[in-house]
């Protein structure tokens, strides 16, 4: 937006300061003025000779008083003035160096706290968060590009195989070629599922989290069944807000991550939902091989699997609890991951309720 130029604050600071002083200092000479001339004078002895002011010899006084508190109350004004906006200063610099793309930089401003110095906690909260953003989409874009270049090299390298070696199995290859297509598309829809997730460009509905738990585990029953995984539900109607796709996709990464990240055999999983004041809540706890809290701090990572988990044939495309925390952000939801001390993870989504 095109702004005329004008003063700028420390200026227009100083003259109201002087502009003060003044105003205030004509009030003092006038009622100085009114008390000697028109007051009446009880108890005061004059002496000889003497007489009242006239206003040819209170003008030059005045005139001198005024011009030294003009004088200092420009001078003193710009000091003071200065000494207030010097905070502002580093505010502003910060800023130019945040537009400029630079997020590295804090004020740090020290002292105690007043609106300058909160006003500067604030601007380096905000810095912190996107330099964490921004590092996090880098990284989210390597790994990206990495997982989809490798189904790629893939089928290249099948497709390279085949037209060299004339014997080659076409069936063999054409199942492996599929495994790996399937791959990549699934990778295709669980970034754009992300995206729609990060951009909240959804339609929110009156949803119940309980019948959306219920449908996942109908739906990966025999895949938990291949797993020798029992799946137990229970719990409560969990009214919420939000997109019935959306919140189904999260229940069910939940649902198929605690299925393949389990034990080898007799491994378990319990679903659950329930209602607590203003919120509704899905917990998902699986039984597994003990982790760390470093591990679990990495799990919402895109294309973070967990190195320490037990991996089955089903190793997924790495998205699946990133999937689940986009969505709970997208829905003003919190997600929670906590080791359990036999083993295995609990996780714990809470969104607001439905009015």
């Amino acid at each position: 937006m095109d702004r005329r130029p004008g003063l700028n604050v420390r200026l227009r600071l100083t003259l109201s300061y002087a502009g003060f002083l003044m105003v205030a200092g004509a009030l003092m000479l006038i009622a100085g003025w009114f008390f000697l001339t028109r007051v009446r004078h009880v108890g005061l002895i004059f002496l000889p000779g003497y007489s009242l002011p006239v206003a040819r010899d209170f003008a030059p006084m005045a005139a001198l008083t005024m011009l030294f508190l003009l004088v200092f109350g420009l001078a003193g004004g710009w000091f003071l003035a200065g000494r207030m906006l010097a905070p502002l200063d580093r505010i502003t610099h910060a800023a130019r160096m945040a537009a400029n793309g630079s997020f590295s930089h804090r004020i740090e401003l020290a002292g105690r706290k007043d609106e300058f110095r909160e006003l500067a906690d604030v601007f380096d909260t905000m810095l912190v968060r996107i330099e964490a953003h921004i590092a996090e989409q880098q990284r989210f874009a390597a790994n990206a590009s990495h997982e989809l270049r490798t189904p790629l090299a893939i089928s290249k390298s099948l497709l390279d195989v085949a037209r060299t070696d004339p014997d080659q199995d076409l069936g063999e290859l054409v199942e492996r070629l599929h495994t790996v297509n399937t791959r990549a598309i699934d990778l295709t829809e669980a970034l754009l599922l992300l995206s729609r997730a990060e951009r909240r460009s959804f339609t929110r509905e009156r949803v119940d989290l309980s019948l959306m738990a219920e449908e996942a585990t109908e739906t990966l029953l025999p895949l938990a069944e291949k797993h020798g995984v029992t799946l137990e539900t229970s719990g409560d109607i969990a009214p919420t807000a939000g997109s019935p796709a959306l919140l189904l996709h999260l229940a069910t990464n939940l649902v198929q991550n605690a299925i393949v990240h389990n034990l080898p055999e007799g491994g378990g999983i319990r679903v659950h939902t329930g209602v607590r004041p203003g919120t509704v809540v899905l917990t998902v706890e699986n039984t597994g091989v003990r982790l760390t809290p470093e591990v679990v701090a990495t799990l919402t990572e895109p294309f973070q699997r967990g190195t320490e988990r037990v991996h089955t044939g089903h190793a997924g495309v790495g998205l699946g609890l990133a999937l689940v925390a986009s969505i709970t952000r997208a829905h003003e939801g919190t997600l929670t991951l906590t080791p359990r001390e036999a083993g295995g993870l609990r996780v714990t989504v809470e969104l607001p309720a439905a009015a």
